[in-house]
């Protein structure tokens, strides 16, 4: 693969002719890597293409992934971010793809624990770094100010780490009590909802502890301390349980078990680290406390 000259997309150089080729370049790129990273069969198994009306929901997934993915590339030219952020963003939406639309979702059909790595791709690994990566002012200068309204609540929302804590908690306790889950497994509709919740709660309840200020940070600890003892204890009862939540017979019991320690053991490290870093920043800086960058009165 060719290397590709990233000083174009560096921040603080001027917007000159010769630096927007190079920037369709890396976002060619990026795209590029991402459709090759796709298994040959991902495509089809997820319902593109393939006619089949009950995957209707799954390849509206698909379009506004890309099409989110897409607009970023196209507003960074206008609003070009830093790089770490350009590459926070470029990461989360691969393995977000990977995870809803490659071999993790196949393998979830048949797999407790698959499904429980799928959940926890999404939830303390995409999310967070979509919180880092702040894509807001190229996503605005793409759509314009249309959601201002909208991110302007959400903004607000994450000025209260226990709400979006709790409302992160709600979701992940519902689609994992055995009648939402079941559904989700069984129904298509019911499998991007799902996972729309857990990328969507998890998104707000990352921005709201991650961006907390000097004066938040208790309220950012207590928000993570809350989320790891609420899903460490989740995690011991599917680990613990003496039969299958989820129907799916005795032979199941094993797999529920590991799904139950993925959710435990990696989810409670990322808590932990994230309180580590919540501590660190709060001492050493006062930061913003928002979900991302603040609207501006002109894209």
């Amino acid at each position: 693969m060719p290397v590709v000259p990233v000083m174009a997309v560096l921040p603080g150089r001027s917007a000159s002719k010769r630096s927007l080729p190079s920037a369709r370049r890396v976002a060619a790129g990026v795209l590029a890597a991402a459709a090759a990273a796709m298994p040959p069969g991902a495509w089809a198994h997820a319902g593109l293409f393939s006619g089949d009306s009950s995957s209707a929901p799954v390849w509206l997934a698909q379009v506004l992934w890309a099409l989110a993915w897409i607009g970023y590339g196209s507003g960074a030219l206008r609003v070009r971010p830093l790089l770490s952020r350009c590459l926070a963003f470029h990461a989360a939406m691969l393995i977000g793809g990977l995870a809803l639309f490659g071999p993790f979702d196949r393998w979830a059909e048949s797999s407790i624990a698959w499904h429980m790595v799928q959940h926890m791709l999404l939830i303390v690994v995409v999310a967070p770094l979509v919180v880092m990566a702040r894509p807001w002012p190229q996503w605005r200068a793409r759509a314009g100010r249309a959601l201002d309204p909208t991110w302007r609540a959400l903004m607000h929302l994450s000025r209260h780490p226990m709400a979006c804590a709790l409302l992160h908690a709600l979701a992940i306790w519902f689609w994992h009590a055995p009648g939402p889950y079941m559904a989700a497994v069984f129904d298509t509709t019911w499998h991007v909802v799902e996972h729309a919740c857990f990328l969507f709660t998890a998104w707000l309840f990352w921005g709201a502890v991650l961006r907390a200020g000097r004066a938040a940070t208790f309220q950012a600890l207590l928000a993570l301390l809350f989320t790891l003892m609420h899903t460490g204890l989740l995690g011991a009862v599917l680990t613990f349980a003496r039969e299958p939540l989820y129907g799916r017979g005795s032979s199941g019991l094993w797999d529920q078990q590991l799904a139950g320690l993925v959710m435990w053991i990696p989810g409670g490290t990322a808590y932990l680290a994230a309180a580590a870093w919540v501590v660190w920043r709060g001492l050493g800086s006062s930061g913003d406390y928002s979900l991302g960058t603040k609207i501006h009165s002109r894209a």
